[in-house]
């Protein structure tokens, strides 16, 4: 008997579509084709990539506060999800209280969750589905940002890899086979940062089967590893967000079909999708040909030595100004202005203006040495807690 596993990307109810949501006609916004493919599996899979709250308490953070209102719950349980991940760098935009909304809705709906919880104890917890003989465990996890649980507070499970690899070893003891959603990489980054390969790689050494890195909103490439199969960025599933930075990389996903059969072995296929209007369609062929044909040169460029480290210093380089110029007060009007204004070309001309080489040197020292980069980020923690304080 085979078992066919959905995985699909980033699923989020946005204002292009919420009502489609809210009155359940998701047969509006997602072709029947793909319909079709979700309704022949198994088991599905989604990133839930927003909590599901009507609350109006956003936390303060850098990048939007996502959510979508509780009411889209019923266009979401149309399309039949069994997990949801939540494990994401979003699921607490709106505080512990939207996180608590969110699980409550999915427990009254049936929905399952996985990669967060109401402490680090709970978050951390992987979710095991059984089909038949088969037991597939599912660990979810994702890089540091605003939304990760602690000993004592709620939210997303962190990967770290002084615990998070024990947790992977132990789930395959108990399992027949392991899949990691690891939600982290770069956004709008079709390629693996070397620091992602290795967390990757080293997942799968420690016993996941499948690892899909979720968060680039692009798709990626993907490489077969020590008996794994990593896929470094599926793209969307459906999250219709205007954006105009980007936005051709964020016309297109993958839906990742996992077959396993009755000797444990396993095929994955992946089906490339498009965007449409407010939701999305199946790729027709001679764009589904074009999609898959660059995901699999993508998937041997990266096989050439030295390929992933040259490809992220190109990148580093044209970008780097823009993260660098956003430490100071203006850093995001100047950075918007040059991204739409400018095409990214006064950053990168006149970033010595704005940091001497010292100033360079003393924040690549605080960004690379642990203890330094320990104090920082434990000052500039316990000033933001004392912002909030005060408020």
């Amino acid at each position: 008997m085979e078992h066919k596993i959905i995985i699909g990307g980033d699923l989020v109810p946005t204002n292009s579509n919420k009502e489609e949501f809210i009155n359940g006609n998701i047969e509006n916004i997602i072709d029947s084709k793909i319909i079709n493919i979700l309704k022949n599996a198994n088991y599905r899979i989604f990133n839930l990539e927003t909590p599901l709250t009507n609350t109006n308490n956003p936390i303060s953070k850098e990048g939007p506060n996502l959510k979508a209102e509780v009411d889209t719950i019923k266009g979401i349980s149309k399309i039949n999800p069994d997990l949801v991940t939540i494990g994401n760098n979003h699921i607490l935009d709106y505080g512990e209280e939207g996180l608590r909304d969110t699980i409550k809705l999915l427990e009254e709906n049936a929905i399952n969750f996985v990669g967060a919880g109401k402490n680090l104890d709970d978050a951390k917890k992987p979710f095991i589905i059984e089909l038949e003989n088969m037991k597939i465990g599912v660990y979810a996890c994702t890089e540091h940002e605003y939304t990760l649980a602690t000993e004592t507070t709620s939210g997303a499970n962190p990967f770290d890899p002084l615990n998070s690899l024990d947790h992977i070893e132990t789930l395959k003891k108990e399992v027949d086979y392991v899949i990691v959603l690891y939600h982290g990489g770069k956004e709008c980054y079709r390629y693996p940062t070397p620091y992602l390969q290795k967390v990757c790689r080293r997942i799968v050494d420690k016993g996941a089967d499948l690892v899909v890195c979720q968060h680039s909103h692009c798709i990626g490439t993907y490489e077969e590893y020590n008996n794994g199969t990593i896929v470094y960025g599926q793209g969307n599933f459906l999250f219709d967000r205007p954006d105009k930075i980007n936005y051709e990389v964020k016309q297109t996903g993958l839906i990742i079909e996992l077959t396993i059969g009755k000797d444990k072995n396993k095929k994955i296929e992946f089906i490339p999708i498009k965007r449409k209007n407010n939701g999305i369609e199946l790729a027709k062929e001679a764009d589904a040909q074009e999609i898959i044909s660059n995901f699999k040169n993508r998937a041997e460029e990266i096989k050439v030595k030295g390929f992933i480290e040259d490809n992220f210093n190109k990148t580093v380089r044209s970008e780097g100004a823009r993260y660098l110029i956003r430490l100071s007060k203006i850093g995001s009007v100047i950075s918007a202005l040059d991204n739409r204004i400018f095409k990214g070309k006064l950053l990168k001309r006149e970033l010595k203006k704005y940091f001497s080489i010292r100033q360079r040197h003393t924040l690549e020292n605080m960004l690379q040495c642990e203890v330094h980069n320990e104090v920082a980020l434990r000052y500039i923690k316990l000033l933001n807690e004392q912002k909030r304080g005060e408020k």
